[in-house]
């Protein structure tokens, strides 16, 4: 069996957004695991509209042509590594929207964050997990939180996240989760769809 297929997702899409930084140093940790395959997926090259479709994919096609695309990649990916701002307690409003575009591609595949702002963005964090638990996701324990002194810090130049060792093995932590949970559920959806086969047969 191949590799799973990692996804970094860019879970911001503002010019002046701090998203890269943590998406380039989590990128070169989940890169260095052996097990796994990496890409980073940026919501900037998927422009969705607000969701405006007459039901969720689940139930019906999505009409608009972006969010065909999103769907084939979210469907050919094995797990994922979002990056989540936190805005007003939340987490961004494109990233929500961006997971509301896709359904059953999300199914039975691991999620994993890495939080920044005031408190590590962990109130954005929660309520991912909790979007991640509904779409049949298995949103792993372990995440990344970059805490308000350490993000000042980085964004005004004066460290860079990988000088920051309590960070780094937090995002060790997170990458092994999520590549564990991804290599166990890629192979239960191969045995689910040879049984499926096997049945229709």
């Amino acid at each position: 069996m191949s590799k799973p297929k990692i996804a970094i997702v860019v879970g911001s899409t503002r010019a002046a957004r701090f998203a890269d930084v943590p998406t380039q140093w989590i990128a070169k940790i989940a890169k260095a695991h052996a097990d796994i395959d990496v890409e980073i997926v940026d919501l900037r090259d998927f422009p969705l509209p607000f969701f405006d479709e007459v039901a969720s994919s689940a139930w019906a096609p999505s009409q608009n042509e972006v969010a065909q695309r999103w769907q084939k990649k979210v469907a050919g990916l094995d797990g994922f590594i979002f990056t989540a701002a936190e805005y007003n307690h939340g987490p961004t409003a494109v990233l929500k929207n961006a997971i509301d575009y896709a359904a059953n591609e999300w199914n039975k595949k691991p999620a994993g964050f890495v939080g920044y702002g005031s408190v590590g963005g962990a109130r954005a964090v929660e309520q991912l997990r909790l979007h991640a638990v509904e779409l049949q996701m298995a949103p792993v324990k372990s995440a990344v939180h970059i805490a308000w002194g350490d993000f000042l810090a980085v964004r005004q130049g004066e460290k860079k996240l990988e000088d920051l060792e309590h960070l780094n093995q937090a995002a060790t932590a997170l990458v092994n989760d999520v590549a564990w949970w991804a290599k166990v559920l890629k192979a239960a959806r191969a045995a689910d769809a040879i049984a499926g086969e096997a049945q229709a047969a």
